[in-house]
């Protein structure tokens, strides 16, 4: 017998990801599984990619509650934003990773502005590859997972903001999202006769709510931008016609001459060794679909010397890298696990 986990909110995309996953862990056994407005269907009628395996088969979603999650030894909350937080109150003593948005801002008032429920506190911010983070979630008992667009951005610019090589007040972010990214609830601007053979643009003009989380965590995170400027970003996310992934383009201004020289060898320097975060070949650039259904992220870096500017493109899976397969990731650390454990760095192609 493994060691029993719990799934809150396994009706959605992110947590039906979760389960596919926790399926095949060699450590982990799938304990409660539960849901809000789905309690009481079969998890295989929501979630049909499950049929078959007898940890869903003829087996319902169970309420959320107390009862139901407290006997887990860790239990992964993928509940909606403000939700994650009323729930942690009631399971005081239980290891728990969020991959709600609830407790990843330090900043009480950049939470108030982008958010508008009670804030919560921050807990351990559980992105394995920065600087020091690794210990950190190996001793927490509650970690936020990081947003999507925000561990792409994150990975692709805290290493270049790190060796001073770039200007953290000049900072652009375009990035584009698979639909998954948000959520199940139906929308009409989420339908797919809308979507198919459309991109559109929105919350543009800085009020996409992972910018504090981006700029916090490359400003102040384990000290990852030096103490000469505080990080300013523009970032505009984008709807690609596509169920999952991200790809996201990330520049900044060179901080010097000198610095285009640097970018590459920087970049490779801070992921060697690193399981799931890889630096493409030169020529070659990160698409979506490399990266689909694993736990990887791609990275590619370019200097444009007449623009002076530093150009990092970043591909991952918003559910697997995004959300689900990095939320394992940091459970497996904080459970003392192989950090790889029941991970996959390959994706599935074409």
């Amino acid at each position: 017998m493994g060691i029993r986990v719990a799934v809150a909110g396994a009706s959605g995309y992110a947590g039906g990801e979760l389960l596919r996953l926790l399926a095949g862990h060699p450590d982990l056994e799938i304990g409660a599984v539960t849901a809000g407005t789905s309690a009481g269907k079969p998890i295989t009628a929501i979630h049909p990619n499950l049929t078959g395996h007898p940890a869903f088969d003829g087996r319902d979603f169970q309420p959320t509650d107390l009862g139901t999650l407290g006997n887990a030894e860790l239990i992964f909350m993928a509940l909606p934003h403000g939700e994650s937080a009323a729930l942690a109150r009631e399971l005081p003593d239980s290891r728990i990773v969020d991959l709600s948005a609830d407790f990843r801002l330090a900043d009480e008032d950049a939470w108030n502005r982008f958010y508008g429920v009670p804030y919560a506190g921050r807990w351990a911010y559980g992105l394995p590859e920065l600087p020091g983070a690794r210990q950190a979630i190996k001793t927490a008992r509650t970690a936020a997972a990081p947003g999507c667009y925000a561990t792409a951005a994150i990975l692709a610019l805290a290493p270049l903001l790190g060796a001073g090589l770039v200007s953290p007040a000049d900072i652009v972010i375009v990035a584009a999202s698979g639909t998954s990214g948000a959520g199940r609830s139906p929308r009409p601007d989420l339908l797919g006769s809308e979507v198919m053979g459309s991109m559109s643009a929105y919350q543009a003009g800085g009020t996409h709510r992972h910018t504090p989380e981006i700029e916090q965590t490359l400003c102040t995170e384990r000290s990852v931008v030096p103490r000469s400027g505080q990080v300013t970003l523009s970032f505009t996310p984008t709807l690609a016609p596509m169920a999952r992934g991200i790809l996201a383009t990330c520049t900044a201004r060179l901080a010097s001459a000198d610095a285009a020289a640097r970018l590459r060898d920087t970049l490779t320097a801070a992921y060697r060794g690193e399981p799931f975060v890889h630096v493409l070949a030169e020529g070659r650039w990160p698409g979506t679909g490399a990266t689909l259904g694993s736990n990887a992220a791609h990275l590619q870096v370019a200097a444009d010397t007449h623009a002076g500017r530093a150009i990092v493109i970043c591909a991952l899976d918003n559910l697997g890298k995004g959300a689900a397969a990095q939320a394992i990731q940091i459970a497996n650390l904080m459970l003392g696990l192989p950090e790889t454990a029941g991970l996959t760095a390959h994706g599935v192609a074409p």
